[in-house]
């Protein structure tokens, strides 16, 4: 970082008079102000005030260089100010001070600060160059001088290109559920961002929508972006800007890289095609089947939980309000607020699969296959046939829709090539004509051909989920409990929740069973890092111990990558303790007979769910056996103090 750069004429005050210390803080505190590097003048002034409370910072031989990194700091910058008569800064040789250097850095900034200090303490050491300063004729010879004493001292690297406005580095993270990847992402790369020195932004795609949004200004001043992101987020706007498409997981993992890459210009120059164009990778090649499959799939279970949740939870309170006893063949609608809750419940579930199905498709084909999807996901959830067009008790259901869903994708990605080759006058109408006339009957055609087959498989795993007792039950409940523990957020808990939430489209007991399972495996892993750090402490880092208590409230919310961070510290000893306590929760809750109709909420959920005393002592012991199993893995460590 250059002097010269931070440096504005606005900034400079030469041959100054100023009574005392007070007046010098003042006078070069309103120099910064007029250069307009100040967004909070006062906070400023309150920063330098209290470093000054720690030591002085004028360092003898006329020369102080007080400095504050500040929230109340908008650009970094310097003020300078010569006082030829000396003014008493307390400095250490106990010299009045005539030379004033003031740095003023941003909160956020990096540690501009310590590189600008570094520099001036150097080449203020040169008493000839201190007299040439005090002896500056106009702002213009002072600058002057600096300048070539920082080639001299420094070399013609000094001379580097002014410093960019706004952010040199873009981010948006955004994860399937949109609740614990999506901010832990962002806030990696923010500080790491700050930590490396680069302004850098991310907006978050969360459960509750898009935050910290980047303008169209920002996008044109940054070096490139990086999107680390398991669903597809809005990218027409990068179009010709450098770009970096990962995981979100590598966004938490591996910032440093990603900004390296980026700083670097190591990041291919982004064109977009639509939705489908978001399979490709930042290093220029190609994602997986298996990747592309998941990105699509979880494209289309991150719009669907909103209504699975709140109508599943609905549904839920219909029958906590309800009175069994007056017709047990009508539980849940026996009373008028109970069947009022259970019809507005039982709408939001009813969007659940031609969501799901409609969503996929988009995430394949971009907006031409959403009507498609739709419809696709709406036929799965009534059961049609050719030959019989009436609601049927047997449908597709879950594992239909998803059939829907890449089938209308890929459908309508073949249709709009076989649209590529009609004239250009045509272009207009393909995306309100063509594409939903062709892909809605086309999907209907396929839909009613494959119904039978999806229809008799639904039935099949119904019937064997619902057959299960005693041992089979159990291991089930193990298996699905120890998933979500295994990667917290990742694929192989993924692939666990959206069986969970399958299964609740069935909306029968074993579904619930399932659900309820699924969930206190997935409460485990951050209560096993809670309990551990609060019961163990010297297993664990002063830093780790800090932070180990925010668990709870993560591990009780549902949340499980609260246990990530400790988690890749330390894969081996913590992956298998909470897998272990995830496996142990999910098997009791399953013995315990334990049910949930909603797919997520934690502890908020709690009198929704069947047995619920059972379920939290499936959670505790859980909970305790992972903690025990942690305990033992990890040996005590020794701190330096």
């Amino acid at each position: 970082m250059r002097i010269t750069d931070l440096l504005k004429d606005e900034g400079i005050l030469l041959n100054a008079s100023v009574k005392d210390k007070q007046d010098a803080v003042n006078t070069l505190v309103n120099l910064h102000e007029k250069a307009g590097n100040l967004s909070d003048k006062e906070s400023y002034t309150k920063g330098i005030l209290a470093r000054e409370e720690q030591g002085s910072t004028a360092i003898g031989e006329g020369i102080a260089i007080p400095h504050a990194k500040n929230a109340g700091v908008k650009n970094a910058g310097l003020a300078a100010m010569t006082v030829p008569d000396g003014v008493d800064y307390d400095a250490l040789d106990g010299q009045p001070s005539n030379l004033f250097f003031m740095i003023a850095a941003p909160e956020k900034g990096g540690d501009v600060h310590l590189e600008v200090l570094s520099r001036l303490s150097t080449i203020l050491m040169d008493e000839q160059f201190r007299k040439d300063l005090l002896a500056a004729k106009d702002k213009k010879e002072f600058l002057s001088i600096i300048d070539k004493k920082e080639i001299e001292k420094f070399g013609e690297e000094a001379k580097a290109e002014p410093e960019k406005k706004g952010y040199r580095i873009l981010a948006v993270t955004a994860c399937p559920t949109g609740i614990a990847h999506t901010f832990m992402a962002a806030e990696a790369l923010e500080k790491k961002g700050a930590e490396m020195g680069y302004a850098l932004k991310a907006e978050t795609n969360g459960s509750g929508g898009a935050k910290n949004v980047l303008t169209k200004e920002e996008i044109e001043q940054a070096d490139g972006i990086i999107v680390a992101a398991d669903k597809n987020v809005e990218m027409a706007r990068f179009e010709g800007k450098k770009v970096l498409k990962v995981k979100v997981a590598d966004g938490i993992h591996k910032p440093q890289e990603l900004i390296q890459k980026i700083i670097d210009g190591d990041a291919p120059v982004y064109h977009h095609h639509g939705a489908a164009d978001t399979a490709t990778e930042s290093s220029g090649e190609k994602e997986s089947i298996g990747r592309q499959i998941y990105k699509h799939l979880m494209n289309g279970v991150s719009h669907m939980l909103p209504f699975v949740i709140g109508g599943g939870i609905l549904i839920a309170i219909a029958f906590l309000l309800d009175d069994y006893s007056i017709n047990p063949s009508n539980f849940g609608s026996n009373t008028p607020l109970a069947a009022w809750f259970k019809t507005v419940g039982g709408t939001a579930f009813g969007f659940m699969l031609p969501i799901l199905a409609g969503y996929i498709a988009y995430s394949i084909a971009d907006r031409p296959g959403l009507a498609a999807g739709f419809v696709g996901g709406m036929i799965a959830t009534k059961g049609w046939e050719f030959t019989d067009l009436t609601d049927h008790a047997a449908v597709p259901g879950f594992i239909g829709a998803l059939f829907a869903g890449f089938a209308a994708g890929y459908l309508v990605l073949l249709l709009e090539k076989l649209c590529e080759k009609l004239p250009q006058s045509l272009e207009g109408i393909k995306p309100v004509l063509i594409y939903p006339v062709v892909g809605i009957l086309t999907i209907g055609a396929v839909m009613c051909l494959v119904d039978p087959f999806f229809s008799w498989l639904n039935v099949v795993l119904a019937d064997a989920l619902g057959s299960m007792s005693g041992s089979s039950k159990i291991i089930l409940g193990l298996i699905l409990g120890g998933m979500m523990s295994v990667d917290m957020g990742g694929p192989v808990n993924k692939a666990a929740y959206v069986f969970g939430t399958g299964a609740l489209a069935n909306q029968d007991e074993a579904g619930f069973m399932i659900m309820a399972a699924v969930m206190v495996g997935g409460m485990v892993p951050p209560l096993v890092i809670a309990l551990a750090t609060t019961f163990f402490k010297n297993r664990f880092t002063a830093a780790e111990r800090k932070s180990g208590p925010v668990n709870y409230i993560m591990g009780l919310c549902f949340i499980s990558e609260g246990a990530i961070p400790y988690a890749a510290a330390d894969p081996l000893r913590v992956i298998p303790s909470c897998v272990v306590g995830s496996a142990t929760a999910g098997a009791l809750s399953m013995a315990f007979g334990c049910t949930l109709r909603a797919p997520h909420g934690g502890l908020f959920v709690v009198p929704v769910i069947g047995n619920w005393p059972l379920f939290l002592l499936a959670l505790l012991i859980g909970s305790v056996v992972g903690m025990l199993l942690l305990a033992i893995l990890k040996k005590p460590i020794k701190e330096e103090k």
